[in-house]
């Protein structure tokens, strides 16, 4: 059994634990990318899976953590959204980089149960993997070149230990300089 190391959290191999740690959509889509044997996943006490509670548990910096935040926005009737994927010492750019990007007159976070709904995931939980294949991923440049992030799992009692580089290679994933301000 491999395993992957950032401070004091440790993962194995999606492909060991996945199944029953992560959320259903998220195992299915690292499956069909064939990335189960690249991600880790770590099981936690799902009191501590806010990013800031991550953080000082596992002794991690704001630089290792990712948070994947959901936006939405209207233009003519139509609603599009996008998932924004940036390092915990940063927020997304939401009224800008990701409004003109949505090319929508306004942006907003989406809603606790409209997130979950939509997402098939838990609300704090939410991660690029496993999303409606209609949504953009917007990925800021330091995740994407940072060698390995935590992130979320789909759900609140696990995290994720993924290199960069594959939240970058998702198939509706844009790297975008600046996205975390």
């Amino acid at each position: 059994m491999s395993t992957f190391r950032l401070g004091r959290l440790v993962g194995t191999p999606a492909s060991e634990r996945g199944g029953e740690l992560v959320a259903e959509p998220t195992y299915r889509a690292l499956g069909e990318l064939g990335w189960l044997d690249q991600v880790a996943v770590a099981e936690i006490d799902p009191a501590i899976s806010d990013t800031l509670a991550t953080r000082d548990a596992y002794g991690l910096s704001d630089d290792q953590l990712a948070n994947c935040v959901v936006v939405g926005g209207r233009r003519e009737g139509d609603q599009r959204f996008a998932a924004c994927v940036v390092l915990a010492s940063t927020r997304a750019d939401v009224n800008g980089t990701v409004r003109r990007r949505l090319d929508v007159r306004k942006a907003s976070f989406l809603g606790r149960e409209e997130a979950v709904e939509r997402t098939s995931m838990e609300y704090g939980g939410i991660t690029a993997f496993g999303l409606p294949t209609e949504w953009l991923v917007l990925v800021d440049r330091q995740v994407a070149d940072a060698e390995l992030v935590v992130v979320g799992s789909g759900v609140r009692r696990s995290k994720l230990l993924v290199p960069g580089r594959l939240l970058a290679e998702l198939p509706a994933a844009e790297v975008i300089d600046g996205l975390g301000l």
